[in-house]
């Protein structure tokens, strides 16, 4: 990538084996850089003129897709990851930012805003070989960063380990093994061995482990479901064997309870066979008894919903068996799946009793007025 030539730049300029400098365009060194010879990856920068140290690098090796960088005075770690699968791209964390390398740049993540260039390096054509490194303090500038000297100890660390692990995959891939040539191959005339005729016996394969029976074979399927306190009934493994496997659950003192459920329709009954067998075990060993709860028919049918238009026939028997299954056995009781009794409607309130109302005086008089003078009108009838 080019590079702003007015912006202050380190080049890297190897000075021994295994030390590097980092100097500005006068030939002054800012920093200096040391591979540590060893079974195991070890990188430090330093000052070069106080020969202080400043950050080391370790990995198990070179090319490890996690490096840690430990800063010094003060003392800080920061993890160095390879997150690309198929291409080129480190990522770290500092000071709650988040930062992501490129082949030649360096982002400062920000989501969910777009990322922000804060240093370009320039390599070679066709190699991850850093020679000239620039950060863009005017874009570091707009942010909160209490220690910028670490960060950019830790740009310029992150990068001399790209390094390192460039000239390590280059040094393998040109002192490889060869593969060597074979007098027959280079001359014709030379007859073949007879050995060279025959073809390779192949390696006996590993033998392969005897299959697991009984309860073993059961808490083998029953870990591929990763539920510890769920037994699902397959149609393999007998009736026995699941039995014994979920009494040896409820030995467990911090399992509570244990449900077994139907793996499909056909083992309904098995569930029902299994259930009776945990609790004809307990019963032998003259242990508590388990409350049980029964649920059926809780699984959705996958699908589309169909509709029944037919007419019902009250002649044939509306009775069908359960699809699925789920007995729950527990130590304690379960109130939350107890069945819920219906009380009996109760018949509606009487009537309220309406009491008489009360006559006033006034309306007493009235009345007796009205009967004396409908009294009256009756003697006149009857005398004419």
């Amino acid at each position: 990538m080019s590079l702003d030539n007015n912006l202050f730049t380190l080049v890297v300029t190897p000075t021994a084996e295994n030390v590097v400098d980092l100097v500005d365009t006068t030939g002054r060194a800012h920093y200096r850089k040391q591979r540590i010879p060893g079974p195991v990856y070890r990188m430090e920068l330093y000052d070069p003129l106080s020969e202080a140290l400043l950050a080391t690098a370790t990995a198990p090796s070179a090319k490890s897709k996690l490096k840690v960088i430990e800063l010094v005075n003060p003392t800080s770690v920061v993890e160095l990851k390879n997150t690309g699968t198929l291409t080129f791209r480190w990522s770290f964390k500092f000071e709650e930012h988040e930062f992501e390398w490129k082949r030649e740049e360096c982002f400062m993540l920000r989501k969910p805003d777009p990322p922000v260039l804060v240093a370009v390096t320039k390599e070679p054509s066709g190699r991850l070989k850093t020679t000239c490194i620039q950060i863009l303090d005017y874009n570091l500038n707009r942010f909160d960063i209490e220690d910028r000297k670490g960060l950019e100890i830790v740009l310029l660390t992150s990068l001399m380990t790209f390094n390192d692990a460039n000239e390590l995959a280059h040094a393998q891939f040109s002192s490889g093994p060869m593969s060597p040539v074979s007098p027959q191959a280079s001359d014709p005339n030379v007859p073949m061995s007879p050995s060279s005729t025959l073809p390779t016996p192949t390696p006996p394969l590993a033998p392969r482990p005897p299959k697991k029976l009984g309860i073993d074979r059961i808490a083998e399927m029953q870990a591929v479901r990763g539920l510890f306190n769920e037994v699902a009934v397959e149609e393999e493994g007998s009736v026995e064997d699941y039995g014994q496997y979920c009494a040896n659950l409820f030995q467990d003192d911090a399992m509570l309870f244990v449900t077994i459920l139907s793996d499909s329709a056909a083992q309904v009954p098995k569930v029902l066979q299994v259930v009776e067998e945990t609790k004809r075990i307990r019963h032998k060993a003259e242990l508590e008894a388990l409350h049980q709860y029964v649920l059926y028919d809780t699984q959705v049918p996958k699908g589309p919903k169909r509709i029944n238009l037919d007419d019902v026939d009250p002649a044939k028997d509306k009775y069908k068996p359960p699809q699925d299954i789920s007995v729950h056995l527990s130590k304690i009781a379960m109130v939350e799946l107890q069945p819920k009794v219906k009380t009996p409607s109760t018949p509606p309130p009487p009537p309220p009793i309406v009491e008489p109302k009360k006559e006033s005086k006034k309306e007493q008089k009235k009345r007796e007025e009205a009967e004396r003078k409908r009294k009256e009108d009756k003697k006149v009838g009857k005398s004419d």
